[in-house]
């Protein structure tokens, strides 16, 4: 157990019950001033809390109709072209909205080079995949159908597809105020779908607005130290819990069978070399295993990683061949906290807080 005996000014602690008195409250700027880098606070630094009300583009405004249309579309493997997988063959609810294995497979099992990350909360991503390709949920889910690895179809046949099926003619009538089968609309209602799967108020939402004893000691304990000492607020900030930037953690495994270059794929700017999208942690200790890659088994691994501040060595091409010109350089963000196994603990039993039950989808009988 954490101790509830002061510890050193050093370590940026405070007893146990003064922590539980101002963490207990909603305003973050009564909480303890959190450690974070110039560069961050420069950058416009907002503190965790409880998520806002989900925001629907103007263009795309919700309605219980659009939602229903989108969720059988997320679950229909006709958009595919085997028509055996779906967007919840990847996504799936009861693995927190992901498929908890390393990376995720598509047609004819054939595996991706990335680890599916999850999509609850994705509402509030401002851009979508590891890399950022995609601009936003409607623009994401063009991307599935017609790539040889995930539905291995193209959109044209999608949209005859899910057309032939006499059943969706009511259901787009009802959404769009007519039964024309468009790829525009068949993303905007996937889209409109994926903003309502949120997380429920979690046991971390519940203590900051009142709930004070709610927390166990050790919970409290993460949660500062998750603020201060382990610098966790430098990415992982916002009620969102993620800055919704690109940071490369050392993980790009560059020369190497792995190698990744992640956000530089999509820009072809040195400066984005090895950079990925910094995942939300909402929901985290549910979402195994982590990283882009899927190489993180479990979460003691993840926090001893960055404790250590990215020791990944640089290795040449695995060919031999060496590109300097091309070497990532990791972000200055990262570097040894020292922090000791009970506090690695500590942070663990706080992300775990962050996290709800199980969702499950009951689909009446598809569209036919």
């Amino acid at each position: 157990m954490i101790s509830c005996k002061s510890h050193n000014k050093s370590d940026g602690y405070q007893k146990i019950e003064d922590l539980r008195a101002v963490y207990s409250q909603p305003d973050p700027s009564l909480w303890p001033e959190p450690t974070i880098d110039v560069s961050v606070r420069e950058q416009g630094f907002q503190d965790i809390g409880t998520l806002p009300e989900m925001n629907f583009p103007a263009d795309n405004p919700y309605s219980e109709a659009k939602k229903k249309l989108g969720k059988l579309l997320f679950f229909d493997p006709r958009l595919s072209k085997s028509g055996q997988i779906a967007c919840a063959s990847c996504h799936n609810p009861e693995l927190a909205w992901t498929d908890n294995i390393t990376r995720s497979f598509g047609s004819m099992r054939r595996t991706g080079p990335r680890n599916a990350m999850t999509i609850i909360n994705s509402g509030y991503a401002h851009e979508l995949f590891w890399d950022g390709r995609a601009k936003d949920l409607e623009h994401q889910a063009h991307f599935p159908i017609p790539d040889s690895l995930e539905m291995d179809s193209n959109l044209e046949i999608a949209v005859s597809n899910i057309q032939n099926v006499d059943g969706y003619a009511p259901l787009f009538e009802a959404a769009f105020d007519s039964p024309t089968v468009t790829m525009d609309r068949i993303t905007k209602a996937i889209a409109t779908f994926e903003r309502t799967i949120t997380s429920r108020r979690s046991k971390f939402d519940r203590f900051i607005n009142g709930e004070k004893d709610l927390f166990t000691d050790r919970e409290l304990r993460g949660m500062h130290i998750f603020r201060t000492k382990a610098q966790c607020l430098n990415c992982h900030n916002t009620p969102y819990f993620s800055d919704n930037k690109y940071h490369n953690d050392g993980q790009h495994l560059y020369g190497t069978p792995d190698e990744d270059l992640g956000r530089y794929y999509m820009t072809n700017d040195l400066v984005d070399l090895g950079k990925f999208r910094t995942p939300t942690l909402r929901e985290v200790t549910r979402t195994g295993p982590w990283f882009h890659h899927g190489h993180f088994p479990n979460l003691n691994d993840v926090l001893t990683f960055y404790n250590l501040g990215n020791p990944a060595p640089i290795q040449k091409k695995y060919t031999g061949v060496a590109r300097d010109s091309l070497i990532p350089q990791p972000s200055p963000l990262l570097k040894p906290l020292k922090l000791n196994q009970e506090e690695i603990q500590a942070v663990i039993a706080f992300l775990e807080t962050l996290s709800t039950r199980p969702t499950r989808v009951n689909l009446k009988d598809m569209p036919e």
